[in-house]
């Protein structure tokens, strides 16, 4: 599984980061990208769950 944290975007006070992770569907086995903004602290916990 591939993770990156792409760029980090600042909107007023708060720090967001966006993340995209390769998720493989499990009928086809085929991949797709999920992507998310969120706050720097929670992306590795993102990245980790399925």
């Amino acid at each position: 599984m591939a993770k990156k944290t792409v760029a980090t975007l600042q909107t007023s006070s708060k720090r967001l980061t966006k993340a995209i992770k390769m998720v493989k569907s499990p009928k086809t086995g085929a991949y797709s990208f999920s992507e998310a903004i969120m706050p720097p602290e929670m992306v590795n916990e993102w990245l980790t769950k399925k």
